[in-house]
């Protein structure tokens, strides 16, 4: 752990200097993340005539400007990463490096946050403030809880993409797998529609799923839909969905490298 630690800074440096490399590619995925935006101009129209299902449209600039932060913040490209890598046999050079590849991975994902914020956060954060300001959280306790479900969500986030993309050893078009799962995503999320804008069943069903704290339950805390006491239940869960799929991230791409190796040699 202590040699992690030490090796972060350069580790973040070579992540940084690889999303410069990858520039045209690194700007086609924030060009994926953008619908929110899409999805803001829809529901305000909808909205500019009267309130829709308890939603003013200052309500929708909150909540769809809050979701396209965090997805900044908190989303990767890692489930591409790893199959690219795989499909190339590449993945051999990180294998050999002292420092497990999921911290490798790790690095290259935050480093390339603050591209993500001096690229896009500006203007979502300016909208947010002069459009949805009196919806905004400002009491220390529930900011601190927030910053805590921001993190969570990157990890669940990561967990979950590298065990999508750990497949790719095992599964020739494992890509399939990651548009099954952007749809599956973009509707149990809310990353599409705020979930309380869903029939009851189906708010139920998403609540028993990981996506909504991937997504979902960060923006509420921001916006202030979640009391205190509500938002510390949420990272509970959120916390418990870490402890299940990190380890079967592991597992899979355990399994996945024996694979791998036994193939290469």
């Amino acid at each position: 752990m202590a040699r992690w630690g030490r090796a972060m800074p350069t580790l973040l440096k070579v992540g940084f200097a690889e999303t410069l490399a990858y520039r045209a590619e690194f700007i086609i995925w924030m060009l994926t993340m953008t619908l929110p935006l899409v999805m803001l101009g829809l529901w305000t129209s909808v909205a500019s005539e009267g309130p829709f299902a308890g939603y003013q449209q200052a309500d929708f600039v909150a909540y769809y400007l809050g979701a396209f932060i965090v997805r900044n913040l908190t989303g990767n490209w890692v489930v591409w990463q790893m199959n690219e890598e795989i499909r190339t046999g590449s993945l051999m050079q990180r294998l050999l490096k002292p420092i497990h590849p999921f911290v490798t991975y790790v690095a290259t994902h935050i480093s390339a946050i603050p591209l993500r914020a001096l690229v896009a956060l500006p203007l979502a954060v300016i909208l947010l403030a002069t459009q949805g300001a009196g919806l905004l959280i400002t009491d220390a306790p529930r900011i601190g809880l927030l910053l805590v479900a921001l993190l969570g969500t990157f990890v669940l986030t990561f967990c979950l993409l590298v065990t999508i993309g750990a497949l790719g050893f095992f599964l020739e078009r494992s890509l399939a797998l990651v548009e099954v799962y952007l749809g599956i995503f973009a509707v149990f999320s809310g990353y599409l529609v705020p979930l309380d804008l869903f029939p009851a069943w189906l708010q139920n069903l998403a609540a028993h799923l990981p996506f909504r704290y991937m997504l979902a339950f960060p923006v509420e805390l921001l916006i202030g839909k979640l009391s205190f006491d509500q938002a510390l239940v949420e990272l509970a869960i959120q916390g418990l969905w870490v402890v299940i799929i990190g380890p079967l991230a592991l597992l899979v791409w355990s399994l996945g490298v024996r694979k791998f190796e036994a193939y290469g040699s």
